[in-house]
């Protein structure tokens, strides 16, 4: 909300070629309590005063010599970055009013004044130009905060993928298909798969079946898959697979599922490590 403060503190530009027009103006708000007032009776410097003073509220003639105050509004949205003139038009002429509004005016006093609507409306039109300047302050403090978390969020990310390679010897993520969008590592290799086959890939993630069954332990890998099909994560999950000349290899993968804000679920992400297994009864070793 506008307090009465704001209102009597914003900053007013009268301009009118009858210095007794801008002397009842000035007068009266003054007496209503106004403290920032500024009058001219040139049209013509009424583009570089708004330019150099962003003033809240300009109480514009429109019938003065030389330029009239269409010329003025014309001058006003080409020479400002104000998205919204902030004009209330004076006019003795009640044909002028419409054509005064389709030209930018918020608003229109007529002459000769009735002070206690000029009072009204001034005050109504600095409520409402002083809420807009608060939005729009607000909106760019959204965006500038928005700016900020992104670009934190970006190095988190950073940071927490730089950890993870260092921590394991493959990163990898896939959607909600099984295509993996997100390789670090030898994932692929690890698969059986060749390094080329990732991108357009379809139906190769760890849990799809769209990779060959052969040399895979059937057991581990239903398991697996049954885990993944429940949407539950999977810690250390130790799996193995024999390759064609008989040897064989082991490897030890965590995955969680990733939902969005919907709780829709868009995927698998998790790490894995290749550990050589020891003589029977023994742990193995990373």
């Amino acid at each position: 909300m506008i307090d009465t403060r704001e209102i009597l503190g914003a900053s007013i530009l009268i301009v009118d070629d009858q210095e007794s027009n801008i002397s009842l103006l000035e007068e009266l708000l003054a007496g209503a309590g106004y403290t920032h007032i500024t009058t001219t009776t040139n049209p013509s410097e009424v583009c570089a005063q708004h330019r150099k003073h962003h003033y809240d509220l300009i109480l514009l003639d429109l019938q003065m010599p030389g330029m009239d105050g269409f010329q003025v509004m014309e001058g006003l949205k080409e020479n400002t970055d104000d998205s919204s003139l902030p004009v209330i038009v004076l006019t003795a002429q009640p044909n002028h009013k419409l054509r005064a509004l389709e030209a930018g005016a918020k608003d229109f006093i007529s002459k000769p004044f009735d002070l206690a609507e000029v009072k009204t409306r001034i005050r109504n039109m600095l409520e409402v130009r002083l809420l807009n300047k608060k939005l729009e302050n607000y909106n760019q403090l959204l965006e500038e905060i928005v700016q900020q978390r992104t670009t934190e969020l970006r190095e988190s990310e950073a940071r927490y993928r730089s950890l993870i390679e260092l921590a394991a010897d493959w990163y990898w993520e896939q959607d909600e298909l099984g295509n993996f969008t997100q390789v670090s590592g030898p994932v692929l290799e690890m698969l059986g798969m060749p390094s080329d086959t990732l991108e357009g890939f379809q139906g190769g993630g760890v849990d799809s079946g769209g990779v060959e069954a052969a040399g895979w332990n059937a057991a581990e890998r239903e398991y697996l898959r049954a885990t993944i099909a429940a949407r539950k994560p999977f810690l250390d999950f130790v799996f193995s697979r024999a390759n064609a000349d008989g040897s064989q290899r082991s490897f030890r993968v965590s995955g969680e599922p990733i939902f969005n804000q919907a709780c829709r679920f868009m995927g698998y992400r998790g790490i894995g490590v290749e550990f050589v297994a020891k003589a029977a009864g023994q742990a193995p070793s990373i």
